[in-house]
């Protein structure tokens, strides 16, 4: 797993990713609350129980848990939680079906990415082997910030996205489903 995580980490540095991992779910949390400015949007998933959900409403002032395309064009980031990550690309990879994930992602300027450490796929055709098409409506795969050229090839961050993409890696949460 450690080598796969340093291959992840180096190709995601590469694009202008950053790249952090803690062990413990507690410290995750506090280091993505400690970046959070109000206002922020969290798309919900499974890392967070409703008390922990509570508990970090709480505590942070502007987070919502609530959704809307007003609220994550107008938030300060985005946090989502991401099934995969892709160690030869240093990509990342989930189901966002759900419009809520796509919209935390998508519109504010910084996108916050939790992962189990436990995800990470050595390449596309590992995660390949773990999708199901029967469960996931739409995969994303995210490689970096946000970045086009245009006609003359001048580079351009965050011109359809994201300018800022901090990817948190936990090592407590265990193997993915």
């Amino acid at each position: 797993m450690e080598a796969l995580f340093e291959a992840f980490r180096a190709r995601a540095q590469a694009v202008s990713a950053e790249v952090h991992r803690f062990e413990r779910k507690a410290d995750a949390v506090a280091f993505i609350a400690g970046h959070l400015q109000p206002p922020a949007v969290w798309a919900a998933g499974p890392f967070l129980d409703a008390a922990e959900r509570e508990a970090l409403l709480a505590g942070t002032p502007g987070l919502t848990f609530d959704i809307t395309r007003e609220a994550a064009a107008g938030a300060s980031a985005g946090v989502t939680e991401v099934e995969w990550a892709i160690a030869d690309t240093g990509t990342l990879a989930g189901d966002f079906t759900p419009v809520e994930r796509r919209l935390a992602s998508t519109l504010p300027p910084v996108h916050i990415a939790l992962v189990r450490t436990a995800a990470i796929q050595p390449d596309l055709p590992a995660l390949f082997s773990r999708l199901h098409p029967g469960r996931c409506g739409y995969i994303s795969l995210i490689t970096g910030p946000s970045r086009t050229a245009d006609i003359e090839r001048v580079l351009t961050i965050g011109v359809h996205g994201p300018k800022r993409l901090v990817v948190v890696f936990v090592d407590e949460t265990g193997d993915p489903a």
